[in-house]
């Protein structure tokens, strides 16, 4: 018989065994840790200085500290030291943040939608990045009305930088949204848009760190896969990065 549960890992008690309240109380603040999963971010990457007792955490890549070899357990300070949890397949957690929710699902940490999130290779050709679907009706041969939001975090250069996540071809635009998460320097501002529209999803936008617009435009159809522009304004960009995100409506054929 195991000595712990499934999923959980939980102690159990054994036959005849002195200070069952040891082991059951240690089930008692395991149970604490992990139900109701709700952790303080997904990105810190080493540990805080003075955390709260209960505090979790997702620990990231390249962590470092007590956090180095962690990745992606859930490091939960109790009893005034750090303890990590491995999660198994299905476990979710709200990051706060996010202000979202993340699954754990093929050993890795990635965002929670209605339906499972397209694959990378649906959009970007093989690009890298996040992004989440939702299935708005489906018929009976794999027709498809889907919302898709999908992001980038994109380091800006010279006159002009284009993501690697693109409009997808037969795509139905509603806003294209940026946010500066390191500020841009060697521009007054920037523009954001196609090549044939440098501002269509915003101009003369913000610089600093915490600077967001919401592009929003009327219903527009693309007929060819589109990556969108960052222009700089009244020079080059010589260093930040933009976190840009792609709003639109997707349908997809019959598959049968």
């Amino acid at each position: 018989m195991s000595e712990t549960t499934s999923h959980l890992k939980l102690p159990f008690l054994a036959a005849a065994q002195a200070q069952k309240h040891v082991t059951h109380n240690e089930a008692l603040a395991l149970v604490d840790l992990v139900v109701q999963l709700c952790v303080v971010s997904n990105s810190v990457s080493a540990p805080p200085a003075d955390p709260a007792e209960g505090e979790r955490y997702i620990v990231p890549a390249a962590a470092t500290g007590a956090f180095a070899g962690q990745e992606s357990k859930i490091a939960a300070f109790d009893g005034g030291i750090w303890r990590f949890l491995a999660p198994v397949e299905g476990w979710a957690a709200w990051v706060q943040s996010l202000g979202a929710m993340q699954v754990y699902s093929d050993g890795k940490w990635t965002g929670y939608s209605s339906v499972a999130g397209l694959g990378v290779d649906d959009v970007t050709g093989g690009a890298a990045f996040q992004q989440e679907k939702t299935v708005l009706s489906e018929s009976a041969h794999g027709a498809q009305s889907q919302f898709v939001t999908a992001d980038e975090l994109i380091t800006v250069s010279g006159g002009f930088t284009e993501s690697s996540l693109v409009i997808p071809s037969r795509a139905i635009v509603f806003c294209v949204s940026t946010r500066v998460v390191e500020a841009v320097t060697g521009a007054s501002s920037y523009d954001c848009g196609t090549a044939g529209e440098t501002g269509k999803f915003g101009g003369s936008l913000g610089i600093a760190v915490g600077s967001n617009n919401a592009g929003v435009i009327g219903p527009t159809a693309y007929y060819a896969d589109t990556p969108v522009r960052i222009t700089a304004n009244t020079g080059s960009f010589t260093g930040g990065k933009v976190r840009l995100s792609l709003h639109f409506f997707l349908p997809v054929v019959p598959q049968t």
